[in-house]
């Protein structure tokens, strides 16, 4: 256990640094920030750090387990009846303990905190036992997504829903699939998958997390409808700076109680359900729990590290940054500036690496983790930029989100459908506690510098960012889809024979009686 720890904290070493980095070289050079802002920036930095090595290496031995336990015993049941209701309770449990959504919910005075958690809760029960209907039911993933979105956009754009609540509402979607969620909802599909046992079902797994997402949306848009109140002023209340570096340490310490109690009551319904489950119908042997509860253990501390760090450390440096450098001449370098943090700060969201980890598993190596850690942090650099655009000239989201979101759907239906399970579960994914708790206090601050309206031009930050991957990914599938049909003959011993691909695009086969030949080979 300590030596994969210590290979975690390595790789979390690696991801956690680059972010650090350009927030030291602004600090040196456009944006001065003050020795006790710096001393809060560099132990958020340790605990960010720290608490991602723990978090994902817990997350490999306790919530992917828990999840992939309790979808394969759902599926033995092989009654919907059962499956239906289970997957709605969890969907709401994991959602309403999400820490990203209580940060976000926090930050939006346009409806009560505990309305906006539940309402979203509720639209992720729902979606995630549609995820499962589609699954079963071998629904094409891309159809889904078009109608689903459509219909999404439609409201949208209705008379009916204040402009307010718009960006909030796509923002939700975004930060309901966190570092609790993730691991979780995506063992459960590898689970309920299991129920078909099809050579496809396995990459059916993918997409839980996006049809997850859709929810929350509709579900704050719901509520735009029935609340016509115009939204209140906001102010921004994070603490800008401290007066000695010992009361920024002491600002660590009174945070800590708050996020162990945050945690916890986050993971004790999981683990009350899971108990249960257990007791009823598992009934898992002593040394399987006893690892599981050590990975709990792992990725509770991992987790309370993390976003004390996250919140402390990051969030009043990133509206620090926003609000000097919106107030300058060069207000215009919030963009090149904003699309680098994004680049670099999406490697350091913890579910990534558990979604790295699952696809390059799952599809074999056909899709690397590290070709997909790029286009993940290409998408998200684009959309950092893009919103920082936003916040200078106040362009509503929804001339972004229509055309990026019609032309990633388009898309969908030219690529392999694993490209498109993944790349909205990786939306999802990429907008996690760190988008929360820096990006969009960097867009805050610039707004409310700039004088703008926070919450139609600054939210809308983590919607932009659950958008872009949708895009870079599938074009990375169909990189990938032509670079395997890229030889429609082969010539052997001066003659040529036609082949096809089969359904996975994984083989080539001669259409005569020549052996099949692994794709793998072809020149």
């Amino acid at each position: 256990m300590q030596k994969n720890l210590i290979e975690k904290i390595k790789e979390s070493l690696g991801a956690v640094l680059p972010v650090a980095a350009v927030v030291f070289l602004l600090s040196v050079t456009i944006v001065p920030l003050s020795g006790e802002m710096f001393f809060s920036f560099f132990v958020g930095t340790v605990f960010l750090i720290v608490g991602i090595g723990m978090f994902t290496l817990g997350a490999d031995t306790s919530m992917i387990i828990i999840g992939e336990k309790i979808g394969a015993r759902l599926t033995k049941s092989r009654k919907i009846a059962f499956i239906l209701p289970v997957c709605f309770l969890i969907g709401v449990l994991v959602t309403v303990a999400e820490p990203d959504l209580k940060v976000l919910a926090e930050q939006t005075p346009i409806v009560d905190t505990q309305v906006m958690i539940w309402s979203v809760g509720v639209g992720v029960g729902i979606f995630l036992t549609l995820a499962f209907l589609r699954i079963f039911m071998q629904v094409k993933i891309s159809a889904v997504f078009i109608a689903f979105y459509a219909l999404i956009f439609i409201f949208a754009c209705s008379p009916l829903i204040s402009p307010s609540f718009i960006p909030a509402a796509f923002d939700s979607g975004g930060v309901t699939t966190g570092p609790i969620t993730v691991p979780f909802i995506m063992a459960l599909g590898l689970g309920l998958s299991s129920i078909r046992g099809d050579k496809t079902s396995a990459e059916d797994s993918f997409g839980l997390v996006a049809m997850c997402s859709i929810g929350p949306i509709l579900t704050v848009l719901l509520l735009g409808a029935l609340n016509s109140t115009e939204t209140a002023e906001q102010t921004l209340t994070y603490p800008e700076n401290y007066d000695i570096i010992s009361e920024s340490f002491r600002e660590f310490l009174r945070a800590f109680p708050h996020y162990i109690e945050d945690v916890a009551s986050a993971f004790v319904p999981i683990v009350v359900f899971f108990l249960a489950f257990d007791l009823i119908f598992l009934r898992l042997d002593m040394k399987t729990m006893l690892k599981i509860f050590v990975g709990l253990a792992f990725t509770y501390v991992g987790l309370v590290l993390f976003l004390t760090g996250a919140n402390v450390g990051f969030m009043p440096v990133g509206q620090h940054i926003g609000e000097n450098l919106a107030a300058g001449r060069g207000s215009w370098l919030l963009v090149p500036i904003g699309a680098l943090i994004g680049y670099f700060i999406v490697s350091a969201e913890p579910a990534v690496h558990v979604l790295k980890q699952q696809v390059e598993t799952i599809t074999e190596g056909r899709i690397s983790g590290r070709s997909l850690g790029i286009s993940l942090a290409l998408g998200v650099a684009a959309s950092v930029g893009i919103s920082m655009i936003r916040v200078l000239t106040g362009i509503s989201i929804l001339w972004f989100l229509i055309p990026g979101y019609a032309l990633a759907l388009i898309i969908s239906l030219f690529v392999p459908p694993i490209f498109t399970s993944v790349a909205f579960d990786a939306g999802g994914v990429a907008s996690g506690p760190l988008t929360a708790t820096f990006l969009l206090p960097l867009a805050m601050g610039a707004c409310a510098s700039r004088g703008g309206n926070i919450s139609t031009d600054a939210f809308g930050i983590v919607a932009m960012v659950a958008m872009t991957p949708l895009l870079t990914i599938q074009v990375l599938g169909l990189i990938s889809k032509f670079k395997t049909v890229k030889s429609d003959q082969i010539c052997e011993g001066g003659q040529i024979f036609p082949i096809v691909l089969d359904e996975s695009c994984d083989r080539a086969v001669f259409t005569d009686t020549k052996p099949s030949l692994d794709a793998g080979t072809l020149k």
